[in-house]
């Protein structure tokens, strides 16, 4: 039995240094993705997309209001609560690092230097820290709790002897049942720990005390889903899901089944049966591409600015080697060290890499496999996050396998070891720090929220937009929800339209008594005497009608009426249940709501309307207007070689010039999601399309060229950045 020290002192340090790395690399506002969702999630206490994340809501609630006082945003205190739990991750794992280096290197304090060089490349490992100075997913808080239970059982191991140690063991499955609540993430250290306690002392979890203390702290774990249906019978703005319950036993059956049974808006919630993921036994992919995604997004993590390519790369693949083979090194060390907690490590890892993604079972990755030209084979972004614990995990283990070779290299200059002469070995534990600084960063990025707040000024008062995924719906919210930005747009996610309870929650929140008013100050200095607010909500359709709305292919030519317009559908036109409702919200919304669509693309291609869309900016409305005939004054219809979109030309250059914010988007030098590039490129796209209908109507040529010159700038950044574009692309 080890009488081992653990330094929190020192872990405590270290832990503050890398919050204040993160601190300085923080994004000043939302992100894409998953980001403005759960900051505004977090803020309202609503309920994000399932499972639901409960533990993340309300502690990032708590959080928030504790930096309240510091006047700090709130999606600064939100991502700060990422930042906050990666560090915390650290603070563990440096103690582990710690207790294995110790024997190694034959002293404590030259074990605090290997310590802290391997919770510093576990920190810097490039989704680590991307994903730790924004809030883009609940991962950090997993990441956090896999940390804390990683340090638990090593105390365990070293105390096990020592009355009353089993409480290590108990606050470790309590982390892991709690940390479920947030993600399932959160369990993944629990082979490791299964393995530790069966090589060290499996009587120890088999003692009635232990067993009856076990069961108590799971339910009380587990207890923390019954936030998600009792905040959703509040009925929150954010309530994806719906995960309602008519019964307190029903609520119950869900939560401790982990929705295998109970009421069935909260069993499906937990279950996230809305995904329709297959068993693993049906790989989505080849487990060999799957392998190959896993190895893509391990060669970014050491040396991420070496190459912007986003494939495994040459000129990476010497850092990376290098990096793999220190991750081993650690592996060896602790072999040396300890079997036993080399078996703990070793299956940590082993879970964390071939187990993950067995498990995670994705189709094929967003940018390789080009031959598979089915897109819907493909996954829709990177999936680098998913792996984040794997990550900062192998960070870890590299840094100890840097500190044994220092070990070596010491112990060979002298009989008493001369550690000083080998210590420059440690400049190793840096190159991450200095390689993925320019792409990890997030200081200064408002892409995403000036990309929502310009969407969102486009829409008239009371106007509905349809959208057509996260990076035209989150952002939205996020500028309606946290800084409460024109509320009085009505923004409809045409995916979830699929769902029940989706278009009943629509119908609630644009009902007279829930409308949220328009807010002069919001005026964009065009809208300056709003309507009156709409007098019903956005659709006449009931429950129950909403409900028997299924997917259909006319069987015969089918003529859908609106005030001034009609569209027919041939024979044979499928329109699947999204569609239906999106029609029938149209025609019940429009003489009271204008209608937008974020694109001419997507729903309003499939709904047959795009011939009546005219471009405000960045959103296209539908205009009633007859289209045989001398169009209205205001309107002019570009190029044919430019889509011959029709523009209101006054309108969208007053929002361009003067509403609109493009930070983060213009005069970028890097642009490091390559999944989110259509941003630029709607930019990009407006500003020549502009400068194409200025041109076509006759206005100055220096406004022709001013438009096409900012078209020029939005192309650079819509390739990647200056800094940030593959060589020849």
């Amino acid at each position: 039995m080890s009488q081992h020290r653990p330094p929190y002192g020192a872990a405590a340090l270290t832990g503050l240094a890398v919050f204040a790395l993160y601190v300085v690399t923080l994004a000043p506002t939302t992100g894409f993705w998953d980001t403005s969702e759960y900051i505004a999630t977090a803020h309202t206490l609503g309920i994000p997309h399932p499972p639901g994340n409960a533990l993340f809501v309300v502690l990032a609630r708590v959080w928030s209001l504790l930096l309240a006082p510091l006047g700090l945003s709130v999606a600064v205190r939100i991502n700060l609560f990422a930042a906050a739990t990666s560090a915390g991750a650290s603070f563990f794992f440096f103690l582990v690092a710690h207790r294995v280096l110790t024997p190694v290197l034959g002293d404590a304090r030259r074990a605090l230097v290997g310590a802290a060089a391997s919770a510093v490349l576990g920190a810097t490992a490039f989704t680590v820290w991307n994903q730790s100075n924004v809030n883009e997913k609940v991962y950090t808080l997993s990441v956090l709790i896999m940390a804390a239970v990683a340090a638990l059982a090593v105390r365990w191991y070293d105390r096990r002897g020592v009355r009353g140690s089993e409480r290590y063991l108990l606050a470790a499955l309590f982390l892991m049942v709690l940390g479920s609540t947030n993600h399932l993430m959160s369990v993944l250290a629990l082979p490791a720990l299964g393995a530790l306690v069966l090589l060290a002392n499996p009587m120890a979890v088999l003692r009635p005390a232990f067993l009856w203390r076990a069961v108590v702290l799971a339910v009380v774990g587990l207890s923390f889903n019954f936030f998600l249906p009792i905040r959703a019978a509040q009925n929150p703005v954010i309530n994806e899901g719906d995960p309602t319950c008519d019964s307190f036993g029903g609520a119950v059956a869900a939560v401790y089944s982990n929705g295998k049974a109970g009421c069935p808006m909260l069993a499906d919630n937990l279950a996230r049966t809305q995904y329709a993921k297959p068993p693993v036994t049906e790989r989505m992919s080849p487990l060999k591409a799957q392998l190959q995604n896993y190895w893509q997004y391990f060669d970014w993590q050491w040396a991420r600015g070496v190459d912007p390519s986003e494939l495994p790369s040459a000129a990476r693949l010497p850092l990376t080697l290098l990096f793999l083979g220190l991750g081993l090194a650690g592996l060896w060390a602790t072999w040396l060290a300890d079997r036993r907690l080399f078996a703990f490590l070793g299956v940590f890892a082993l879970t964390l890499t071939f187990g993950l993604v067995y498990y995670l079972n994705f189709k094929y990755g967003y940018s390789l496999s080009p031959e598979i030209a089915d897109r819907g084979l493909h996954e829709v972004r990177e999936r680098d996050y998913f792996f984040i614990g794997s990550f900062i995990v192998w960070g870890f283990l590299a840094g100890m396998g840097l500190s044994w070779i220092w070990g070596i290299l010491a112990t060979r200059t002298g009989s008493g070891g001369n550690w000083a002469a080998a210590s420059p070995v440690f400049v190793v534990a840096f190159i991450p720090l200095v390689l993925n600084w320019s792409w990890a960063s997030r200081a200064g990025d408002h892409a995403a929220r000036d990309w929502a707040y310009n969407f969102l000024m486009s829409v008239e008062p009371y106007g509905v937009i349809f959208t057509n995924g996260d990076n035209d719906t989150f952002p939205l919210w996020y500028i309606q929800e946290v800084e409460e930005v024109r509320q009085d747009v009505t923004v409809i996610v045409g995916q979830y339209l699929f769902t029940s309870w989706y278009p009943k929650q629509l119908a609630e929140l644009t009902a007279p008594d829930r409308q949220r008013r328009f807010d002069p100050a919001h005026s964009a200095g065009i809208y300056e005497e709003p309507p009156a607010p709409p007098a019903r909500s956005i659709t006449r359709l009931t429950p129950d009608q909403m409900d028997v709305v299924l997917g259909a292919r006319a069987d015969r030519d089918m003529t859908v009426s609106f005030p001034q317009l009609a569209v027919t559908y041939t024979a044979g036109t499928g329109l699947d249940r999204s569609a239906q409702l999106a029609l029938a919200i149209i025609r019940d919304a429009i003489e009271e709501r204008p209608i937008y669509f974020a694109a001419s693309g997507g729903m309003m291609s499939q709904l047959g309307l795009e011939r009546w869309g005219v471009r405000h900016g960045l959103a296209v409305k539908l205009e009633l207007r007859r289209l045989d005939g001398p169009q209205p004054p205001q309107l002019v219809q570009g190029s044919p070689q430019y889509g011959a979109e029709y523009f209101d030309l006054e309108r969208s250059l007053h929002l361009y010039d003067t509403v609109y914010g493009y930070r983060g988007i213009r005069d970028r030098p890097i642009w490091q999601d390559r999944a989110t590039l259509n941003i630029p490129w709607h930019f990009y796209a407006l500003a020549l399309q502009l400068a194409d209908a200025a041109r076509t109507a006759g206005l100055d040529q220096a406004t022709v060229a001013r438009l096409e010159d900012d078209a020029l700038g939005f192309q650079v950044v819509a390739a990647g950045g200056a800094r940030g574009t593959p060589e020849g692309s």
